[in-house]
């Protein structure tokens, strides 16, 4: 009952799946998504197949280098943004159990 009238928070085991189902499981997940959604829809998969092609020729090999790039550089930036999330959530937790074993002392 305490976990559902919020008075004990949700284990820090928990919290530590949840980030690597976030940082690790979701990307690969999205990934064959798209797959899917590829294969699935004929259409979907011609138009994106069409598109990248025109996209790509249309870029030098530098543009080329510089877009893949910032990519990979955004995709690190999330990666790490999500991990310094659940290290606050999960000092926050160990926080608020060392305030409550202090005001019980």
């Amino acid at each position: 009952m305490d976990f559902l009238t919020f008075k004990s928070f949700i284990s820090i085991q928990a919290l530590i799946i949840f980030y690597y189902l976030g940082a690790v499981i979701m990307p690969i997940s999205i990934w064959f998504f798209l797959i899917w959604i590829l294969r699935k829809y004929p259409f979907v998969g011609e138009a994106h197949k069409k598109g990248q092609e025109v996209f790509w020729q249309s870029l030098s090999k530098k543009l080329k280098i510089k877009l893949v790039s910032f990519f990979v550089v955004i995709f690190l930036f999330m990666e790490l943004f999500w991990r310094m999330l659940f290290e606050f959530l999960i000092a926050y937790m160990q926080m608020r159990d060392a305030l409550l074993q202090s005001s019980l002392s």
